[in-house]
């Protein structure tokens, strides 16, 4: 039987961090705002700014923290309505909520992607749109930003999935208003827990590092260089807005600024390992792999496929084969309280919606951990894993006559 690979661990710590995570232990110092000057954490905020070609970065506790600080940053009115897909992870709306604002769901396809003939019927009525490119999938984004643009409304992207995402030659992250990309240990870059968001816009990003918890004139330690704008953005806010202290500490900065050089091999690494699984998967007729759009270039670490023909109980019965076997696969629709189907989130105001397409898809779209650091023996056995799996419930199916 083939022998499964460990797709559970996250991507190693580089040894070059342990030298400044040794110096932070050793002096005690782990508060962005101890530091006269250049903090680890301010440190990564220019090196990912550069990174990403933005004017601004801000490091935070989480994505979600970048997600609700952007929010809050566009100054929306309170109630003010927030377009979002069907298909995303419950922080996401939980944001929304969290900054009084209300979801509005859209469609999601069968390739993940929002529907958008149904993301322009909701567009009535809405005060900015929060694109969710879940699991690295990017929706049609000049349509969005042109439909977004025509009625004025802003754009922040959710990129926590799509850090070294290209779209038609743009960074992911870059193309809204604002974008919010993860740390947590199971994205590209691994430090546990952490996000950040990038803008060029200065008023926005003042008002969110001054959210954050820059107290008092703490601000004044995100300016490397003199820059007219963004103090006149600060002294604008300053005592103005509350805080609520969602600061990044120096520990997990250094952890990531390690990582930074290790992106664009991750996200070579991690495409060539999820078109190689693709490949194999795509072969079988009960199982199917969503085409990149044209113009979009993944950096994926995960991949997800559709079950073809199969019934409630198959596909649970796929699962459980795979499991046994030693690959996990997350089917978003009927795993138990799954944080990705949008009728367990409980809380949105107005109940759950009816977004019967997404549902569907839901209920077949399987999710498979891909780490950039697998091989080709790994992907292989991967693959040969989860075909196996379909091909025994098939073979059920047909020795029963069902």
């Amino acid at each position: 039987m083939t022998q499964a690979p460990n797709v559970h661990d996250a991507e190693p710590i580089p040894e070059a961090a342990r030298a400044e995570i040794d110096r932070l232990l050793s002096s005690g110092d782990l508060f962005r705002y101890t530091a006269p000057q250049d903090a680890p954490v301010a440190l990564l905020e220019r090196e990912f700014a550069a990174e990403m070609g933005t004017a601004y970065a801000l490091a935070v506790s989480s994505c979600s923290a970048a997600l609700f600080l952007s929010l809050k940053a566009l100054d929306l009115p309170r109630g003010g309505r927030v377009l979002i897909p069907g298909f995303t992870f419950a922080a996401v709306p939980s944001s929304v909520v969290h900054a009084d604002l209300v979801p509005v769901l859209c469609e999601v396809g069968e390739d993940y992607r929002i529907d958008l003939a149904d993301f322009e019927a909701r567009l009535d009525g809405v005060d900015a749109v929060l694109v969710s490119h879940m699991r690295g999938h990017t929706s049609d984004m000049d349509a969005i930003m042109a439909l977004a643009e025509a009625r004025g409304l802003p754009v922040v992207e959710d990129a926590a999935h799509s850090l070294g995402t290209i779209w038609r030659g743009r960074k992911i992250g870059t193309l809204g208003r604002v974008g919010c990309f993860s740390f947590q240990s199971y994205k590209m870059v691994n430090a546990g827990e952490g996000g950040i968001l990038v803008t060029d816009d200065a008023d926005l990003v003042a008002r969110a590092v001054i959210m954050s918890g820059a107290y008092e004139h703490n601000w004044a330690k995100h300016m490397a260089a003199p820059d007219a704008a963004l103090e006149a953005a600060f002294a604008r806010w300053q005592n103005r807005l509350p805080l609520y202290n969602l600061r990044l500490n120096n520990l997990s900065a250094a952890i990531i600024r390690a990582q930074l050089p290790e992106i664009a091999r991750r996200v070579q690494a991690g495409r060539a390992n999820h078109d190689r699984v693709a490949a194999r998967l795509d072969a079988s007729p009960w199982l199917s792999v969503p085409e990149a759009l044209v113009g979009e270039e993944r950096a994926p670490d995960s991949i997800q496929f559709n079950l073809v023909g199969l019934g409630d109980a198959e596909t649970r019965d796929f699962a459980a084969i795979a499991a046994a076997r030693g690959v996990k696969v997350q089917i978003f629709g009927q795993s138990a309280d799954n944080a990705r189907a949008f009728w367990n989130w409980g809380f949105l105001p107005g109940g759950t919606p009816d977004l019967p397409r997404t549902r569907a898809m839901l209920m077949r779209a399987c999710d498979v951990r891909l780490p950039a650091r697998l091989s080709r023996a790994d992907c292989d056995a991967v693959a040969d894993i989860v075909i196996g799996a379909v091909s025994e419930v098939i073979g059920a199916r047909r020795a029963y006559g069902t």
